[in-house]
């Protein structure tokens, strides 16, 4: 199952690298061809316009790609008592993968919530064991299950 999530969130960064680079390409593509068709502050305006809003889209796509050095750091050989990167967390009757803050995904049946290490509960769950509890925003979270 951590395998099959690993894979799916994986496919979600690169899908989504993808779509912001196809932005780009398409907002130069405009540039180009307003630079045939416009002139004077006008086009400038667009252009530096268009500028600022490639720049949004590289930093999106530099975000999306820490994220995936971030999950190929996962070691889903390693096996450990107590909750590290890559662990799949059931606390209380939720399902979380310890690996990078992604939307929640359907896996054989299970809501599973992917959480960033340094999230508020992820932060709290690393180093935690089975029957071990954390508190966030006045929610009780008991790990039942460590995988």
């Amino acid at each position: 199952m951590k395998e099959e999530l690993l894979q799916l969130h994986l496919q979600m960064l690169q899908d989504k690298i993808d779509a912001f680079q196809d932005r780009i390409e398409a907002l130069s593509l405009d540039a180009q061809n307003d630079a045939k068709s416009s002139a004077g502050d006008k086009h400038e305006t667009a252009l530096s316009m268009m500028h600022i809003e490639q720049e949004k889209l590289s930093a999106k796509i530099q975000e999306y790609l820490n994220q995936k050095i971030e999950i190929s750091r996962i070691d889903l050989s390693k096996k450990s008592d107590k909750i590290i990167l890559g662990s799949l967390v059931q606390a209380n009757d939720f399902w979380f993968f310890i690996s990078t803050a992604l939307p929640k995904v359907k896996i054989n049946g299970k809501d599973v919530f992917s959480l960033s290490k340094v999230s508020p509960l992820g932060s709290l769950l690393i180093g935690k064991s089975i029957g071990e509890e954390v508190v966030v925003n006045n929610i009780t979270y008991t790990i039942k299950q460590v995988l």
